[in-house]
């Protein structure tokens, strides 16, 4: 029933902006199709920045990027890729002075003590205090003979 109604049903009426008049061509101004074989017309110019030899820098880092998209990163490792806040960064640093390592004249004044016990025959009391170790390759030997 459905298809008989939509037969028969009113015409949409035309859009209005599609009867636009077409300007006459002028046949003094005709466009002649250009040829694009040997001896003819000049190429158009192409992007062809696909096929440039790009400098090593620049391939470099959209290697890095499709590798970083690619690949998963140990949480070991990718923690070092984005920075701590201010405010935790504070407390990080107010921890490190604890056990900053210890100055020329304090460690001094440390082994003259430690040697006037020796002398003195009592057990030697002071010991060297703990502190951070840094450096990557004294960390690394350091994780190395744990």
């Amino acid at each position: 029933a459905m298809g008989k109604a939509a037969k028969g049903g009113k015409k949409l009426p035309s859009a209005p902006l599609a009867e636009k008049k077409k300007a006459k061509k002028n046949p003094l101004f005709e466009k002649a199709p250009r040829n694009f074989r040997l001896g003819g017309d000049i190429q158009p110019k192409r992007d062809l920045t696909r096929f440039v030899k790009w400098p090593k820098y620049v391939r470099l880092q959209r290697m890095k990027r499709v590798m970083l998209m690619r690949l998963k990163v140990p949480p070991a490792i990718n923690q070092f890729n984005n920075a701590i806040d201010k405010n935790q960064a504070g407390k990080v640093l107010a921890l490190c002075k604890k056990y900053m390592p210890e100055t020329k004249a304090a460690k001094k004044a440390r082994l003259m003590e430690m040697a006037q016990q020796k002398k003195d025959g009592q057990e030697v009391k002071t010991k060297k205090p703990q502190t951070v170790k840094y450096g990557l390759n004294h960390v690394t030997t350091l994780i190395e003979n744990k």
